[in-house]
Parts: C-alpha cells; sequence; structure tokens
C-alpha cells in the first residue's frame, strides 16, 4: 500500500537535463548512477568535493554527461545563483532536491541546540522550495517539466525529540502539495517524495532499531519510479502509509502520550 495520486497525463518524457542535490548522500547517489545514461545531462550538487568527483566519474562511464557543484543549502542565495546559473547552462527539465540535515535533541537537553535548529530549517525547507520556485519559473517558460522533493515520513508527526526536523519535513510536504496544484495547470509537475527508514549515513547515525530499513538503491530505484509516473506524493515501504492512517484515528491525548514516550538517540557521527 502507498500513497501513489497519479497525475491524469500518465508517464513523463524521459528527462534529458536533471539536477539532483544532496548527491554525494546515500540516496542522492543512487539516484545519478540510476538517471546515468548516454544522451543524459547530470548535474549534481553536494558538499563532500571527493565523494562529488567519484559519483561523476562513476555516472560519466555510464554516459552521461556530468557537471558538480560543491555547495552548501544553508546559504540560500548562494544556492539560488547557482542554480540559475545552472538551469541556463543546461534548461533543467527534472529537478530533485534531496539534500539534507537531521538531528535529534539530547536526553539530557531541554531543547535542541538553537544554530542546528536554523542550519536545518534553511537546508531542509526554506533553500529547497526556493529553489523549486526558481525551476517552475523556468519550466514554465520552456513548457514542463518536473520537480522531486524528498521529504520524510517523519513529516507526519510531531516528534518532541526532533522538532525542527519533523516540522521542516512537515513544512515541504505542505509546500509540495500546494505548489504542485498551482504549477500543474503550466505543465509542472510535483512529486513529493516520503520515505521511512533508508540504509544511509544519516540514518545509520541513529540508535535503535530501524523497522522496514530499505537500501539506498533500493529507495533510488523506487523514487524514480514515482518520479516517472508523476506522482504527487509517495511514501514507503508501504507499512509507514498504513501506520500513518492508523494514528490519525488515535485520540489526541494518547498520541501525545505514545510520542513523548519514544526514544530515540543518535551518534555524532555515522
Amino acid at each position: 500500500m502507498t500513497s501513489d495520486t497519479v497525475a491524469p497525463t500518465g508517464r513523463a518524457p524521459i528527462a534529458r537535463a536533471i539536477l539532483i542535490t544532496g548527491a554525494t548522500g546515500g540516496i542522492g547517489a543512487e539516484l545519478a548512477y540510476h538517471y546515468a545514461a548516454p544522451g543524459r545531462t547530470l548535474v549534481l550538487w553536494g558538499r563532500n568535493p571527493q565523494r562529488l568527483a567519484d559519483i561523476a566519474a562513476r555516472s560519466t562511464t555510464r554516459g552521461a554527461k556530468v557537471f558538480t557543484r560543491q555547495i552548501d543549502l544553508r546559504d540560500g542565495d548562494a544556492a539560488l545563483a547557482a542554480f540559475e546559473e545552472d538551469d541556463a547552462a543546461h534548461a533543467l527539465d527534472l529537478v530533485i532536491l534531496g539534500a539534507g540535515l537531521s538531528d535529534i535533541q539530547g536526553p539530557d537537553d531541554m531543547t535542541e541546540d538553537p544554530g542546528k535548529v536554523l542550519g536545518l530549517a534553511l537546508v531542509n525547507y526554506a533553500t529547497p522550495i526556493a529553489l523549486a520556485t526558481a525551476a517552475a519559473r523556468g519550466m514554465i517558460k520552456r513548457g514542463g517539466g518536473q520537480i522531486a522533493l524528498i521529504g520524510s515520513v517523519a513529516g507526519s508527526y510531531e516528534l518532541p525529540f526532533a522538532a525542527s526536523y519533523s516540522s521542516s519535513k512537515s513544512g515541504l510536504a505542505f509546500f509540495a502539495k500546494a505548489a504542485g496544484l498551482s504549477w500543474r495547470q503550466h505543465g509542472v509537475f510535483v512529486t513529493l517524495i516520503a520515505p521511512g527508514f533508508v540504509d544511509t549515513p544519516m540514518s545509520q547515525r541513529l540508535e535503535g532499531p530501524r523497522p522496514f530499513l530499505v537500501s539506498a538503491k533500493g529507495a533510488a530505484r523506487r523514487i524514480a519510479r514515482a518520479i516517472a509516473r508523476k506522482q504527487r506524493d509517495y511514501t514507503f515501504p508501504w507499512p509507514f502509509k498504513v501506520l500513518e492512517v492508523l494514528v490519525r484515528l488515535v485520540p489526541g491525548r494518547l498520541r501525545e502520550r505514545i510520542l513523548l514516550k519514544l526514544a530515540v538517540g543518535q551518534k555524532d557521527r555515522a
């Protein structure tokens, strides 16, 4: 069972120029490998220069033309300027906004770190929605395109130990629905992706179980399939969609007690 509302126009045409942010992450790298093919241009953004170069080299061997950019999305103005350059050079017809940060409040902390909250809000919400808007503006002028926003199942829950992360993903989901409603009448289709646990360095920092864990390669295949089908939203693996529906039926006070009893920690690094 998945959330699989599909746009009425069916499958999307094959994208020729694709931007992937967060390309040095587990899912981003696998998406780059998935899309790398002759006749296709990949524009890969990431923070780790060595990993970015390695992913670009591997994608090139599969026949793609690859351009890279080392960038930190906490600088929204720089990201917008960079996007304008890349879009002007390559006429992007698919933009996958996958960069993200996560953080969990420590068991002895009363609040999250304000500086980390600001950075997380910029990378997970403010910069992606600005980039998506810039992408839509260019695509509309060219007659259409697709935008995919990588959210999280955490966006469906008010997690007290990860308030900034869950709220940033919730905001991203709301934006995707609102913007998608507006832009698809102009030929631009938005897909919101809400993964559960994916085996990436980000999730490997978590202490405790990671139920229904999906490999990064498997996640990339599912995401690409949802984009090809122009799904408006896609949650995977399916048990998380079932859980989302069930949680809505739980009385508010009981829901709050359950959320407050959740104990999740994280390591300093993967």
